[in-house]
């Protein structure tokens, strides 16, 4: 059995929990392995809702493992509010639960550094949830970060919090006019953090090593996606992570051999939350259809999220720095009322006919989308549970949309329950 990394192959929002949910039924570990309490990932599962920001949503499954890697910015107050949640819904973490040792923690500063920051930039904001993501990394490469292992001994976290503090109380002062935050009830306040989440913190690369000898199978869960990686997506409009699977080995701690497949989670249309370029989007009422029909509002933020038709330039440009696989398509079901519905197939800039996404900024604004409109199945897809099930026009649109970017499709879903899904070819 493989193991799988699955990744966002657009702009985040695909869907991809609820593809790891479905996808951890024949797995024993899942591992987060990037991003922070900015992504929001939504399973639903009978009549309850999950909503995860850094527990991998294979929590759920009680016989699994999970496992948040060094790569993650760990945010210790929101994780034990999923911590929290997940026991009043009767499922028990303990036991089950991961957390590396040697991943950074996001702290007061940088919650109040990414917000200080975006107020000041004004129209030229990137468009951050505020979740101090971006910050906390910055003090990880700057090493004057603090590390998850740091919160279990005063003797590491004092040094480490004083230096912050230093540098941080010193620019709130000369550059917003912001108020200095406390180092001592810092420490006080993430000594007793970490006396809470204890029993979980591990060295998460040594299990899985040894997982992986024992011949367990490994799903690796990526947050937001593909075109919002720091090095692969529309820079500076991006998260301040890598978000592509090659980072799975780095943020997990785990050799490259260990991964067999790579699974590129799509929508059956686009979308994008925060500002940037966006070829695809419908300024008009057929976006807020899409908007509406699909419930396109940010798990995290809330905010309206930008909707669009499929972006095959963005996807191919996805399975080049990804090397998918596979792709599970998501959202199909959204679809079902659209007599009429339009696939961007290339770009068109400056006379130049492009097959992928542009790396500079501001060739991606010049760009314009080349379509192909499809007849729509104008049908309720909700209830299909095999391929054979699906409406004619349905499966010539997926298939279209399979030998646009040259991948396989592994599996398709048609709405936000477990059972809504539809396996085509995981092989």
């Amino acid at each position: 059995m493989a193991n799988r990394v699955v990744i966002g192959s657009q702009w985040g929002d695909e869907g991809k929990a609820k593809v790891v949910d479905f996808l951890t039924l024949s797995a024993d570990v899942i591992v987060r392995f990037q991003g922070g309490a900015n992504a929001g990932h939504t399973v639903k599962v009978a009549d309850q809702e999950f909503i995860f920001h850094l527990i991998p949503a294979g929590i759920m499954h009680h016989d699994k493992v999970c496992v948040i890697g060094n790569g993650v910015v760990l945010d210790p107050i929101q994780t034990l509010k999923e911590i929290d949640d997940l026991r009043t819904k009767g499922i028990s973490p303990d036991g089950r639960l991961m957390i590396a040792n040697n991943a950074h923690v996001v702290l007061p500063w940088h919650s109040a550094v990414d917000k200080l920051k975006e107020e000041k930039a004004g129209k030229a904001a990137i468009g951050t949830t505020g979740r101090g993501i971006g910050p906390c990394y910055s003090d990880k490469v700057n090493r004057i970060g603090v590390r998850v292992g740091d919160l279990l001994d005063e003797k590491e976290l004092r040094p480490r919090v004083e230096a912050m503090a230093k540098v941080h109380n010193e620019e709130f002062a000369a550059l917003y006019g912001a108020p200095a935050i406390d180092a001592d009830q810092v420490i006080a306040d993430y000594l007793e953090l970490g006396r809470k989440i204890a029993p979980y913190v591990k060295d998460v690369s040594e299990f899985l090593y040894a997982e992986l000898k024992a011949g367990k199978r490994l799903i690796f869960e990526g947050a937001q996606g593909t075109i919002l990686d720091v090095d692969q997506g529309t820079y500076p409009f991006v998260t301040s992570s890598n978000t592509v699977a090659g980072y799975a080995s780095c943020g997990a701690g785990v050799g490259p051999t260990a991964i067999n497949q790579v699974v590129g989670v799509v929508k059956a249309y686009t979308t994008r939350v925060g500002n940037g370029p966006f070829p695809t989007e419908l300024h008009c009422e057929t976006g807020d259809c899409l908007r509406k029909i699909g419930n396109e509002y940010g798990a995290t933020t809330g905010r309206n999220r930008r909707c669009g038709w499929f972006d095959a330039p963005v996807v191919r440009k996805a399975v080049v720095v990804n090397g998918l696989t596979h792709l599970a398509i998501t959202k199909l079901d959204v679809l079902d009322s659209f007599d009429e519905i339009q696939v961007c197939t290339h770009y068109e800039c400056d006379g130049e006919i492009l097959d992928l996404i542009p790396n500079q900024l501001s060739k991606v604004g010049r760009c314009k989308p080349i379509y192909k409109a499809f007849p729509g199945w104008m049908q309720d897809t909700t209830g299909c549970r095999s391929w054979d099930d699906l409406p004619e026009n349905a499966k010539r649109y997926l298939k279209f949309l399979s030998e646009l970017v040259d991948v396989k499709i592994g599996m398709v879903s048609v709405g936000a329950s477990r059972e809504q899904s539809i396996i085509v070819d995981m092989d």
